[in-house]
C-alpha cells in the first residue's frame, strides 16, 4: 500500500513538472520597462530644500571621515618611520 502511494506521488510530480514556456526576450524586456516606470511613479522625491540639506550632510560626513583617515595615516606613517629608522 505504501509503495503504491509513493509510486503515485512520483507520477504526479512528473506530470506537474511540465516545462512552462517563457515569453520571448522582447516581451519580458517590455514588461520590465513598464514595471520600472510604474514603480518610479510611486517614488516620493525629496523637495529642493531637503535635497540641499541631505547633500550638505553627505559632504560634511565625507569631510570628517577624510580628516580622520588623513590623521590616522599620518600617525601610522610617523610610527613606521620611527620603527624603521
Amino acid at each position: 500500500m505504501a509503495k503504491e502511494t509513493k509510486l503515485a506521488n512520483k507520477v504526479d510530480k512528473r506530470e506537474t513538472k511540465q516545462k512552462v514556456k517563457k515569453p520571448n526576450i522582447f516581451v519580458r524586456f517590455g514588461r520590465f520597462c513598464k514595471d520600472t516606470w510604474s514603480e518610479l511613479k510611486r517614488v516620493v522625491w525629496p523637495s529642493r530644500k531637503e535635497l540641499f540639506s541631505y547633500t550638505l550632510a553627505v559632504i560634511a560626513v565625507v569631510a570628517v571621515v577624510s580628516v580622520v583617515v588623513f590623521g590616522l595615516d599620518s600617525l601610522f606613517g610617523a610610527g613606521m618611520r620611527l620603527l624603521v629608522s
